[in-house]
């Protein structure tokens, strides 16, 4: 930093009269160094139990292990930022962590889109290793992430049960033909172009304005994560879930590549420690127990019909989505996306 002469001529009078006071000796000594604070974010409500299980223990395991070193001032449920306004906040530095949703940032960051593709989100969920800390395919994203100055810290190991098709009971979605012409609430962008084959009226509407929506008839369906029905109560809007595997996601930690570079060592062990949880427990504590012993038995106890689609229609559903990923691939660029394919399917 350059100082101006006011400056240098201020803090030359500071330096002199402590020296006076203190003696030159205090002036000089060392002093204990602060703990680095760390400010994140998750947009996401402690009502989203599910999603927001990994991002509640992994900012109490900073604040039990941070000690001396490092302290957190964390924000949930948006308080201090929108969904939307996380990963510019990230770049711009006004925040050193964000939790994310993929899904909510394919557009920005393309390489994450590979955790949503049609006809690889299936491969994935049944073998969440290929998304472990330290696999191929989450170094091969980590590399392309670094070129933006980005760093996952964990994918939380592998990726939450797919989206599926959810619809009320005035306009039911109950096989592929019935998803033609509807209204259809989406976020992701892959699902989004997915759908753009059925000509569907595609509206990205924010998960805290769903049920209203959906009440309203402003929308007759939408694509969601089961933790989105149960944390929004959309099952009572809801009477169809026709589980055709649309699409993935994560919701994982985020830091910029050069903080994550230049972090004290105590410091970095300190979040690594956390990460390691999270990458161990986060996913499969959502896909393994509260999935299927809480959520979805709430959804049928609410009177929700569930439709295995017919192989068919995964067949016909599967046949139009190399469209999507030659799309992808122009984005992320042909080496590396088909790469990161051929790893999520387990081919290389």
């Amino acid at each position: 930093m350059t100082l101006s002469r006011r400056q240098v001529l201020k803090y030359g009078t500071f330096a002199t009269a402590g020296a006076t006071l203190f003696g030159t000796q205090s002036l000089l000594m060392p002093h204990a160094r602060a703990a680095t604070t760390m400010t994140g974010v998750t947009y996401l409500p402690p009502s989203y139990k599910a999603l927001t299980y990994g991002s509640s223990r992994f900012v109490e395991m900073l604040q039990e292990n941070g000690g001396d070193v490092l302290s957190v001032d964390f924000h949930d449920s948006g308080q201090l930022l929108k969904a939307d306004e996380q990963l510019p906040a990230l770049r711009a530095r006004s925040i050193d962590f964000m939790f994310h949703t993929f899904s909510y940032i394919t557009r920005s960051v393309p390489i994450l889109g590979v955790t949503g593709l049609p006809g690889v989100v299936g491969e994935l969920y049944r073998h969440p290793e290929r998304l472990r800390q330290g696999s191929p395919l989450m170094e091969l994203i980590n590399e392309v992430l670094a070129e933006e100055n980005l760093y996952l810290l964990t994918s939380g190991g592998g990726i939450l049960e797919p989206e599926y098709i959810w619809s009320t009971e005035e306009s039911p979605i109950r096989s592929l033909d019935e998803v033609r012409g509807k209204k259809i609430r989406i976020v992701s962008y892959e699902a989004t172009q997915a759908m753009e084959a059925y000509d569907v009226g595609a509206t990205r509407i924010p998960s805290s304005e769903t049920y209203m929506a959906l009440q309203r008839g402003t929308v007759d369906a939408g694509v969601f994560n089961i933790s989105t029905i149960i944390g929004r109560s959309l099952q009572e809007q809801l009477k169809y879930c026709y589980k055709l595997p649309l699409t993935g996601f994560s919701v994982a930690p985020f830091m910029l590549r050069d903080t994550w570079d230049n972090l004290d060592d105590d410091v970095r062990g300190v979040l690594q420690q956390a990460a390691d949880w999270y990458d161990e427990n986060f996913i499969s504590h959502c896909n393994n127990d509260i999935y299927p012993n809480e959520y979805w038995p709430q959804v049928e106890e609410e009177g929700v019909e569930i439709i295995e689609p017919t192989e068919e229609d995964v067949e016909t559903f599967n046949a139009g989505v190399q469209d999507i990923w030659n799309e992808w691939l122009g984005e992320v660029g042909e080496e590396v996306g088909n790469r990161a394919i051929d790893l999520a399917l387990g081919k290389a």
